[in-house]
Formats: C-alpha cells, structure tokens, sequence
C-alpha cells in the first residue's frame, strides 16, 4: 500500500475520475477549470476510449495530482484484463477485453513505469478539513461503491480507511462512473464520477466536482466534442457499444448496476 501526503491545498480543487482515454473530455476539462488552484483524479486514466497516450499527456500537463486506479495497476504490471473482477461471459467482461488491449499495445514502458509510481489512496486537508482519495474502496480497489449501497458497508470502509491512516472527515472515490455524495454519521463520502463516459443517464454530458476555497461540494456537467471522440472510437475499431454511449448518454451494458440505477428502471419512473 502506497500512500501518499499532499499536504495542505488551499484555493478551489477540481477533483474529477475516469478520463478512461477520452482526451477531448480531458482537454475541455483543462479549459473549463484552467482557474483551480488544484486538480485531482481519481484514477483510471486509460480505458474505453481511443486516445490513451494523449490522455496520459493532456492529465500530465495539467499537473493533477492522480492516485492509481484499477487500470493503472493491471496495466503498469501487464496484465491480461482491467481488473474490475466482471463475471465471466457478462457484457462488461466481453467489451473490456477488447478496449483493454488497444490500450495495453498503446503505452508504452515509460507511462508503464508513471503508473506503477502512482500512489493508491492520498490523504490531504482542505479547509479545514482531512480527506482521503481512494479509487474504489478501501477493501478493492476495484470494488463498486453506489450511493444507495447501505450505511454499514461505508461505515466498514471507512473504518478500514483510519486504521491505516487516522482520523478523516470525507473520503473521495471513483470507480463506479456516476457521481453522488453521501453523510455516513460524521464522514463526508464523494463519488466525483468520471469525465470519460457520461453517467448513464441520456445525456452525453460527463461529470466532475469542485471543492470551493471554504470547502463547499459542487458537481458539474461537462460539455466535450464527444461526437469526435465517438468517431476517434469508431476508426481505431473499440466497441461499438461504448462509442455509442459517448453521445446516447446510455452504457451498453448495465452489468454492475443496482437495479435503481438501470435504464428500465429510470424509464419506469418517468
């Protein structure tokens, strides 16, 4: 376990997840919060989409403080897969193969040796305030954490959390893709979704949070070129299903979904 210190940060934080190769998310990210005094990512770099190098590059320039992700690890040690434990025959594992792979030929041993340095949670305060930044939880660091997963579980991942580095007051994560907040007794828990896939919800906008100077919690929606990125998708031969959800607003596959966050289940409501 790597875990680093970032001290004190002052002045607004971007903390945004999942850039998965999307630069077009990542550079409208850049332009859109170029005034933040900080930036943080909460892994998964490279994924589903057609730009893994030039992600790497556009995260790297922006000077983001980024802790590894599940994909990061698989693919700093070479691994055969992303790592997010997909059953068997399912329509998350069959799609991560082939995006796994074009991503793997793409980097090479240089963002390889990046990744492996990458810490896997960080702690730091903030108005007043002690975080801690994990990719999916403290238990795995693929594990799916949702909003509606019941108290108990966040209040046996959050005690894991300061066993091993002290007291906090939030926890920020991603993983999962679509952002929430959530008070758990006294910790503040923050899922900042990811910028490189829209959060299954119809619009092809992704999502990312601002921390204000005083420590206020905002999400933001974030309007990119993803027809181009769909495109990019398309010529280099990535799954048709994730290209598509990059301006459906809709995943291909609803796999790893609570029932209440399923497709059906929103159309249902109305």
């Amino acid at each position: 376990m790597k875990i680093a210190d970032w001290g004190r940060l002052n002045g607004e934080v971007v903390v945004f997840g999942g850039p998965y190769s999307n630069r077009q998310a990542v550079e409208a990210l850049r332009a859109r919060t170029c005034d933040a005094a900080h930036h943080i990512c909460t892994g998964d770099v490279v994924a589903y989409c057609a730009d893994p190098c030039g992600t790497l590059d556009v995260v790297r320039t922006l000077g983001a403080r980024v802790i590894a992700g599940n994909c990061e690890r698989q693919l700093a040690s070479g691994a055969a897969d992303c790592g997010c434990g997909f059953e068997d025959g399912t329509a998350c594992d069959l799609l991560s193969a082939n995006w796994f792979g074009y991503a793997s030929a793409a980097i090479d041993a240089q963002a390889r040796a990046w990744m492996a340095d990458l810490p896997d949670w960080a702690v730091f305060t903030h108005a007043a305030r002690r975080y801690v930044v994990v990719h999916g939880a403290a238990t795995d660091v693929a594990r799916f954490i949702w909003g509606s997963t019941v108290d108990a579980e966040f209040k046996n991942e959050i005690n894991i959390i300061e066993e091993e580095v002290g007291p906090v007051d939030v926890v920020i994560s991603g993983h999962s893709g679509i952002g929430f907040e959530k008070q758990v007794g006294s910790h503040h828990w923050i899922n900042a979704g990811v910028i490189g896939m829209p959060p299954h919800d119809g619009r092809a906008q992704t999502e990312y949070v601002r921390l204000s100077e005083q420590g206020a919690v905002s999400f933001h929606r974030l309007d990119y070129d993803a027809p181009a990125a769909a495109a990019q998708m398309r010529a280099a031969g990535l799954p048709e299903g994730y290209a598509q959800a990059l301006t459906s607003g809709w995943w291909p596959s609803e796999d790893v979904l609570p029932a209440a966050l399923r497709r059906t289940h929103s159309l249902a409501r109305g």
